[in-house]
């Protein structure tokens, strides 16, 4: 397993809301990946999406809660402006593309690593999600268990004309 620690933890609504200083307003942390389905993934190519970007791995339970409601997000979100990008951090690319099919995923999926968890301040715990407005600015970061419908509330603030 990677050196680095990834724990999936149930996080208070308060906490989960606290965002990385350095990250807040500021512009995300850009990477290239080609996901599960060999397609190159460019974040700086989101300009002008709304992006919720969701670092994930297949045995945090926490994880794969938020999942299905993101696949409804994608679908009733995604014709306002709305990406979502999921970063799979398992060691394991096949056990990512399992569940990826499992759970029929509406939504690009890529393996991260730990250059590219350290690119958005260590993900020393899962899930982690992050709200990039259409400038690519992060807007707000969710660690752990979170409330969705607060996710959801923000995420339809960034949607806004």
């Amino acid at each position: 397993m990677k050196l680095l620690l990834f724990l999936c933890v149930g996080v208070s609504a308060t906490e989960s809301q606290v965002a990385v200083t350095s990250l807040l307003h500021n512009e995300a942390p850009q990477f290239t990946r080609t996901d599960l389905e060999n397609r190159k993934l460019d974040l700086r190519a989101l300009r002008g999406k709304v992006v919720l970007l969701n670092f994930w791995a297949t045995w945090c339970t926490s994880c794969q809660l938020e999942m299905p409601r993101f696949i409804v997000w994608q679908s009733q979100y995604g014709p306002r402006g709305l990406q979502i990008i999921g970063i799979s951090m398992d060691d394991d690319p096949a056990l990512a593309r399992k569940l990826y099919g499992k759970l029929k995923l509406n939504y690009p999926v890529a393996m991260g690593d730990d250059k590219l968890g350290q690119l958005y301040g260590g993900v020393l715990g899962l899930p982690l999600t992050f709200l990039i407005d259409a400038h690519g600015k992060v807007q707000a970061q969710f660690r752990g268990e979170t409330d969705l419908d607060l996710m959801e509330e923000q995420l339809k603030l960034l949607l806004r004309p």
